[in-house]
């Protein structure tokens, strides 16, 4: 069952409104825009999510970044590989 919706009135940049219309396809505009909003909401919670986490914790080194990025790499790499370890 999805949510229940209401009518909004937004301004944006024509460019940007006729890009999302031509991208939007069988959907329609208004599931793209909101599509495009829960990705943004999704990533200022993550935001805030990593200051609360640096502001206990410190903040994540370049090194730690990294070492993560590896083995993410190697992850999607044994997936490629069928399960098998890379």
């Amino acid at each position: 069952m999805s949510e229940p919706t209401g009518k909004y009135s937004i301004t944006m940049p024509r460019g940007i409104a006729e890009a999302a219309r031509a991208r939007s396809g069988p959907s329609g505009l208004s599931a793209y825009v909101a599509a495009a909003v829960a990705r943004q909401i999704e990533r200022d919670n993550l935001s805030e999510l990593i200051q609360v986490a640096e502001a206990e914790h410190g903040p994540v080194t370049d090194d730690e970044i990294q070492a993560l990025r590896d083995q993410l790499h190697q992850a999607r790499q044994g997936q490629a590989n069928g399960g098998a370890a890379a």
